[in-house]
């Protein structure tokens, strides 16, 4: 359904000028910014998208993929059509890349917010997670659906692309508890080229939610040919831990699909170097995605031992009671169930 947007300024001739994201489209009337979800009608700027799920699944929390925010949780995952980006190796771009046409086009299904809350606690869920497109591009949605989720006691999430504007992150700060991030290259030319976007805004949005106290893991996924370098993957590792060498890194196989189906899935050797460059970088947790039987382990940062362990998407054995090692006691980094965020 529509609804007036949030993060924008009306300009002369009923022009709109969006600030929800770093593109800052600038809408001529009866024209939508490059989310293709948000239009200009007579110099109002609306959102098409308010409530129209083209997804909503109970999921585990590690396939967000977030292994250090209430590990072994659900978390009720909830998407609209729409994307800000244009990657052409999108995994979900069936959605992703679908405009709205009014209602947010087939299979969507109108929900209002209390009842993604409802529906979250029916399936014994911890969080909420606007996932599978972008967060970003369903804003007014996201915001009204997590001041609801939090007063139920439910954490919020976001995965994103990053390219919010600081605007958009304050405003939805005070219900945002974690987020993961897809940092997909660090070069500008490679965002350009395949995102249509740029790599400043995303690094600055994950500077800017570790000082608001967000939460935050990182994921890359591999493409072989475009992202895969030494030098690539070292300057991803080094900034990560130039915030903190806390945040985990994920590095995810690619497998081919949408427009890079002449393109090679990541080599498994390829996904190993990555991590060993991690590693080597000084992050602590560096995970590998995509793949099957190794690269998933949490291990203690005091002790070593293995605190969770994991297949798929599912933990086959946990050690960490309260935050803590039941090894060795030490704190390990992240948000836990009991443990004392004092």
């Amino acid at each position: 359904m529509e609804k007036e947007a949030l993060l924008y300024e009306k300009l002369k001739d009923r022009r709109v000028h969006c600030y929800l994201c770093s593109h800052h489209c600038r809408i001529s009337d009866h024209k939508t910014g490059l989310c293709g979800v948000r239009e200009n009608i007579g110099g109002t700027l609306y959102t098409r998208v308010w409530g129209d799920l083209i997804a909503m699944h109970a999921d585990p929390v590690e396939k967000k993929p977030l292994y250090h925010f209430l590990p072994g949780s659900l978390s009720f995952s909830i998407a609209t059509v729409g994307c800000n980006f244009r990657c052409g190796f999108c995994q979900n771009w069936e959605i992703s890349q679908r405009p709205s046409t009014g209602r947010a086009g087939l299979g969507s299904e109108e929900v209002n917010p209390q009842d993604v809350v409802d529906e979250a606690l029916k399936a014994d869920c911890r969080s909420v997670s606007y996932t599978y497109t972008e967060p970003t591009v369903f804003f007014e949605y996201a915001l009204d659906t997590a001041k609801l989720a939090r007063a139920k006691g439910l954490a919020n999430i976001f995965v994103t692309n990053g390219y919010m504007t600081a605007e958009a992150l304050e405003a939805i700060r005070p219900y945002l508890e974690a987020a993961n991030v897809d940092l997909k290259f660090f070069r500008d030319e490679s965002y350009r080229r395949i995102c249509g976007g740029s790599l400043k805004p995303v690094l600055e949005s994950i500077r800017l939610m570790k000082k608001m106290g967000v939460w935050v893991e990182v994921t890359t996924l591999v493409v072989p040919g475009e992202n895969d370098s030494v030098e690539e993957l070292k300057d991803i590792a080094d900034f990560i831990f130039s915030l903190d060498r806390d945040i985990p890194w994920h590095i995810s196989r690619f497998h081919p699909d949408y427009k890079f189906n002449d393109v090679s899935p990541t080599p498994e050797e390829t996904l190993e170097e990555a991590r060993e460059i991690g590693m080597r970088a000084g992050l602590r947790f560096v995970y590998a995605g995509n793949v099957y039987g190794w690269g998933n382990d949490t291990s203690c940062i005091h002790c070593g031992r293995t605190l969770a362990k994991r297949q798929g998407f599912s933990i086959l054995e946990y050690n960490i009671k309260e935050g803590k090692c039941v090894f060795c006691g030490g704190d390990v980094p992240g948000v836990f169930e009991g443990k004392d965020e004092n």
